[in-house]
């Protein structure tokens, strides 16, 4: 007997099971039916040409935009590219609907059979819409007929730049949008929250070497145009330039240059070859650091703070150089001058070895005579000896002359390194303790 109760209620068990399972699977038919049912009622007699409310009020837009990737940031083209989640919600009380859901959760396949905006981007170079493996869409529609529509997209957008600071420059770099065929009176755009969360930049979004993303804000204009007025939506992002490579790259080699330069100042002014080489050198340096500088950076007409940098240290190199020409002229002078000297003591000492071989030689013939007056041996004696006396002087003349240095490389050693360390001083103090200015903004509203 407890064996058969035992199989009896495993029979009646199993009974059960199949039955709930069975009205389950009946329930998701039903709702799945019911759904079917809803959304062709919602596409029947719906018209995606005709906006929300047409003639009788405004269609308003709310949108936010969450950044997913942040860069690169191009110098030389002046754009940034940045990958976003666009979305955008509005009312359609045409897609009101009631059944056991509160939301239906669709995909891009319904977003294509309703009315959407018409958005696009003002600044846009070039825009992508993920489809991999399918459109990257998202259209959610709500009890009361609010539709939220989120897509992916990668937008190339232009960024104006100022870079008379370059490189200890700020951008404000914007992202404009709005619609393209309607104007205000028909569609309106809104930031969907508060002016602080309307953007948002995932935290590990930044993809950017030489800039430090300092913050967004956001903002919105009206655009007039041959055609009517248009709600433009403006999001910025703010830059600042990292400046630790062009310290590495540029300030630091320009800076070495220079004072290599001036090296030249305590060579030997009669070192020619050397200093020719110091000076040489040094301008072709600054030169091809020059180029190499302006490569990196689009063909602007005006002078950026790194071209000052760079065009006061080419100053000092070459006013190096031209210091140097100046020493040598003066150097050529004085050396004509003391070779004349020379020559002018080495006629005087021949011309007294000459008398002093005449008298050696009277000396020797007339030797009896001389031996006995004893004047004629202080005057032999004293011969040779203002001989060697002349010697020394011009020696000592000579070797001066050589020697000798020059009065204006004593001034160079001390005005030229104080006047390059005040130009530092004076120019890292401007740039580095200036704060920055974020150009072309328009207020919040």
């Amino acid at each position: 007997m407890g064996e058969e109760r035992r199989r009896v209620l495993l029979v009646l068990l199993w009974i059960m099971m199949w039955r709930a399972r069975c009205e389950t699977e009946t329930d998701a038919v039903k709702n799945i039916t019911l759904f079917t049912r809803i959304l062709d009622s919602l596409l029947d007699g719906y018209d995606n040409r005709l906006r929300p409310g047409l003639g009788d009020r405004v269609t308003e837009v709310k949108t936010d935009i969450y950044v997913t990737s942040f860069g690169p940031v191009s110098d030389t083209d002046m754009e940034y590219t940045v990958d976003v989640f666009f979305r955008q919600s509005w009312w359609d009380d045409r897609l009101k609907f009631h059944g056991p859901m509160s939301i239906l959760r669709l995909n891009n396949l319904m977003a294509s059979k309703i009315w959407t905006p018409d958005t696009f981007f003002h600044n846009g170079k070039k825009s992508v819409a993920h489809n991999m493996t399918m459109p990257n869409k998202l259209l959610r529609i709500m009890e009361n007929g609010t539709l939220l529509y989120t897509m992916r997209l990668t937008v190339q957008a232009e960024c104006p730049m100022h870079l008379e600071d370059f490189p200890m420059d700020s951008h404000s770099c914007p992202l404009k949008f709005g619609s393209y065929a309607y104007t205000t009176t028909e569609v309106t755009y809104i930031w969907t929250r508060n002016a602080s969360d309307s953007v948002q930049v995932a935290p590990d979004g930044s993809r950017l070497n030489q800039y430090d993303l300092m913050g967004q804000t956001v903002n919105k204009e009206i655009i007039k145009s041959s055609t009517g007025e248009y709600t433009v939506m403006m999001a910025h992002f703010h830059l600042k330039r990292k400046i630790g490579y062009f310290v590495i790259q540029t300030y630091l080699p320009c800076i070495m240059t220079v004072i290599l330069s001036q090296v030249s100042f305590w060579l030997n002014r009669e070192s020619v070859p050397a200093r020719t080489v110091f000076g040489v050198t040094t301008v072709l340096t600054m030169t091809t650091l020059s180029i190499s500088a302006r490569n990196s950076l689009p063909k602007v007409a005006y002078a950026t703070a790194m071209d000052w940098f760079i065009a006061v240290c080419y100053a000092f190199v070459f006013s190096a150089l031209i210091e140097f020409a100046t020493v040598n002229y003066f150097t050529k002078r004085g050396w004509a001058w003391d070779g004349k000297s020379v020559v002018n003591d080495k006629k005087k000492e021949a011309s007294v070895m000459k008398k002093n071989n005449a008298y050696a030689v009277a000396v020797a013939n007339y030797a009896p005579t001389i031996g006995k007056d004893s004047a004629l041996p202080t005057v032999s004696k004293s011969a040779p000896s203002e001989v060697a006396k002349a010697r020394p002087e011009a020696k000592s003349e000579t070797k001066k002359t050589f020697n000798s240095v020059s009065k204006i490389d004593r001034m160079s050693r001390i005005i030229f390194p104080v006047l390059f360390g005040s130009f530092n001083l004076v120019y890292w103090a401007t740039y580095l303790n200036r704060e920055p200015v974020i150009r072309d903004l328009v207020p919040s509203t």
